[in-house]
């Protein structure tokens, strides 16, 4: 990304981010997975994550008013997830319900590993220009 600079527009950013990431290997994505915060799990993102705590808080926010059995439904199937998968459930969580990312996580669960991992990285890739368009506004 370095190398690429300058991008002159916003849409030039994101262009080379989403290029960036999608021609990386199955073993990249997965790492990267496992420096996010697992979807309503607050207790331990703040701990393992101070430094953008922030960011994944208010990408999540909307389980903040969610019922205690929806936080306990994604808590159970997101270790479901992850026990058939190998890494936590990646939504960009952004402007969506607790409801609304159990339900695509209850959907996703029953894709194949190798159709998953692409979703997962599409999912990651809205969150990157999520975050970079935060960068550019601060």
């Amino acid at each position: 990304m370095m190398a690429r600079r300058p991008y002159g527009t916003r849409s030039g950013l994101h262009a080379a981010a989403r290029e960036e990431w999608l021609s990386l290997a199955n073993e990249d994505w997965l790492e990267a997975f496992g420096h996010h915060p697992q979807i309503g799990d607050r207790a331990s993102l703040a701990k393992r994550f101070p430094e953008t705590a922030h960011l994944s808080a208010n990408e999540q926010s909307g389980v903040n008013k969610a019922a205690d059995a929806t936080l306990s439904a994604l808590a159970s199937e997101n270790a479901a997830y992850k026990e058939k998968f190998g890494h936590i459930f990646i939504v960009c969580a952004s402007g969506q319900t607790a409801e609304q990312m159990l339900a695509k996580l209850r959907a996703r669960i029953t894709n194949d590993p190798a159709t998953e991992i692409r979703i997962a990285a599409g999912e990651q890739a809205k969150i990157t220009e999520l975050r970079l368009d935060r960068l550019g506004d601060g």
